[in-house]
């Protein structure tokens, strides 16, 4: 079933379910908004592919909250949004874990013959289309210079 037939299901289900007001039909309905936007704004029909990565910014964007939220001690908030972070990640693909991700990023660093922080443009170019959705940019950022410098 395609991500997006998905995504409307679990709406419909969630509307069964009588969760109207229930937090999940909420993210699932933003989801649903965002997808439409993104789907205006490249005025195309969105692959699988485009709908992850709209899923990933919105849990991105939950992310940067949640660290802003648990500086400032607002915990019904920080609760909220790690359910939603929850939510959200159902639909993404399984996260490396860290040593996966490191493994692969000096796999492409021998790939490419990268020997010093130069060429980190093209260790982030290679790299990334191998990870999209499957571990975050910053994640993967932060262990390309430890391992290039």
């Amino acid at each position: 079933m395609a991500l997006l037939e998905q995504l409307q299901a679990d709406v419909k289900a969630a509307m069964k379910a009588r969760e109207a007001g229930k937090l999940r039909l909420r993210v699932l309905r933003m989801v649903m908004a965002a997808v439409k936007n993104k789907q205006i704004e490249t005025k195309k029909e969105l692959t699988d592919e485009d709908i992850l990565d709209v899923i990933a910014k919105e849990v991105k964007t939950r992310r940067e909250s949640l660290a802003e939220f648990e500086k400032a001690g607002r915990d019904s908030e920080v609760k909220q949004l790690r359910q939603e972070i929850d939510i959200l990640s159902e639909y993404l693909p399984e996260q490396l874990s860290e040593e996966e991700l490191r493994r692969l990023v000096k796999e492409v660093i021998a790939e490419v013959g990268a020997d010093s922080m130069k060429d980190m443009g093209k260790v982030m170019g290679a790299i990334i289309p191998k990870v999209k959705g499957k571990a975050d940019g910053k994640l993967v950022n932060q262990i390309v210079r430890e391992i290039l410098s």
